[in-house]
């Protein structure tokens, strides 16, 4: 089947009604053949996170797999009102975060913690998530937002029933898992299989580190401030730099463990990973999960709680700010147990906020194969669609013998009865049911 001719919603127009209807209708865009989801890094950075990749032996990344994935991450047909997707509150071009502090769930209520990024997911050996950790895995995570009251509001049951309900997730199943069985096992893998393939490896940190042997030297595509900061980032705290690299290790720049950061000397509301279980652990009391910061230039505001809105404050934070939390990390203790001061020139932290910019990868937030594959259409008509009228937010070629081209938002009568064709390739069958077939969105 030609994928790109699934169509989201069946739109069933009554064929005597005469008073004219507004309806905003769905289309799925996606390719004849899928696109590549493996994506190929470089030697540097392919060689250094290979063991630190938790995709299980049982659900590796499949091109039918990912796209599936894909679909089921922008559908908003999972949730209970159908208003809100797994992007709503990891956006594509917030670097699949959030910009706000906290997301807004289906009825409008706020989650309880920042939208944490997802990208580079995969890479991080532990492999569990959540800013608690409290799901094991990826496949275990990905449910949890559908059922939560907040977020989208399903049951357990609803959601393979969700998805079974939707006529193109038929022929997406059988190519990602050989039959059209809709499980919720299916549905966790497939959507673990999108998010682990959203990977940045395209930021001038990756070109120039292409080119060097090792992070340490300079590199010939960095300003001079560009590789203060780097400078200052990988060397460790007693040799005057920022010891960043001791918990954003790796060229994912992502930690080994929780850690607390001391943004608070206590934790009375959120005790994070010492409260995810229903025994409380005193030694993870106040310690996090923190995400690759790739990107981290577009996924403001910052930590868990998102009180930190520029990259200024963050290096302020940890310059002059850090607190003597109980579980404070150790590497941001000095010598004698006490929260390090940094004390940074105004020149040190400003080269520290440029090269984290250097971790900016563009294309992450335009690359189509990670992108919402719904496009949207709004269509008008009056009485049947063989007698009446037809009207669209784009422009529109009538089929009435010839072909006539009406610009956007004008309105056509229909005399002949015949197709409409709505720019890119949209199809309106004479009759009743509207079919699409769209090769780009508009």
């Amino acid at each position: 089947m030609n994928l790109r001719k699934l169509v989201l919603g069946v739109v069933i127009f009554f064929l005597f009604v005469a008073l004219k209807t507004i309806t905003t209708v769905d289309y799925l865009n996606l390719p004849v053949t899928p696109f590549e989801y493996n994506v190929s890094l470089p030697n540097f950075y392919a060689n250094n996170v290979a063991n630190i990749d938790n995709s299980p032996a049982n659900n590796p990344i499949t091109n039918n797999g990912a796209t599936l994935g894909r679909v089921l991450f922008y559908d908003k047909n999972l949730s209970i009102n159908r208003t809100v997707a797994c992007a709503s509150c990891h956006k594509q071009s917030e670097g699949f975060s959030d910009s706000r502090i906290l997301s807004i769930g289906f009825a409008g209520g706020s989650t309880s913690r920042h939208g944490m990024t997802i990208l580079n997911a995969r890479y991080y050996q532990r492999g569990r998530f959540f800013w608690d950790e409290r799901a094991a895995t990826l496949e275990d995570q990905v449910l949890q937002p559908l059922q939560d009251t907040v977020e989208m509001g399903l049951t357990a049951n609803q959601i393979s029933e969700r998805v079974a309900e939707q006529p193109y997730y038929n022929q997406l199943f059988i190519n990602a898992f050989g039959n059209n069985a809709i499980t919720n096992d299916r549905i966790s893998k497939a959507l673990a299989q999108f998010i682990r393939s959203i990977v940045s490896y395209q930021s001038k940190y990756d070109i120039g580190r292409a080119t060097v042997n090792n992070p340490n030297q300079a590199f010939s595509n960095f300003t001079n401030q560009e590789n203060q900061g780097k400078q200052l980032f990988f060397t460790p705290i007693p040799q005057g730099g920022g010891g960043c690299a001791g918990c954003h290790g790796t060229e994912a720049f992502v930690s080994t463990r929780p850690e607390n950061n001391g943004i608070d000397a206590t934790s009375t509301t959120d005790l994070g990973v010492g409260g995810a279980s229903s025994t409380i652990r005193q030694n993870l009391v106040g310690t996090f999960k923190n995400s690759s910061i790739r990107n981290i230039e577009l996924t403001a505001p910052y930590m868990h709680d998102g009180r930190f809105s520029t990259l200024e404050q963050v290096v302020e934070h940890y310059n002059i700010g850090i607190q003597a939390h109980p579980n404070l990390s150790g590497i941001l203790k000095d010598a004698n147990g006490n929260p390090i001061r940094l004390n940074f020139s105004t020149a040190q932290k400003n080269a520290l906020v440029a090269f984290m910019k250097t971790l900016t990868d563009t294309s992450v937030a335009t690359e189509v194969r990670w992108s919402n594959p719904f496009c949207q259409t709004n269509l008008s008509f009056t009485g049947t669609i063989n007698s009446g009228g037809f009207q669209s937010s784009n422009a529109i070629l009538v089929q009435n013998g010839g072909i006539t081209q009406v610009q956007s938002g004008s309105y056509v009568n229909l005399i002949s009865g015949k197709a409409i064709i709505l720019n890119p390739s949209f199809e309106a069958k004479v009759g009743s049911v509207f079919k699409a077939q769209i090769s780009t969105c508009q």
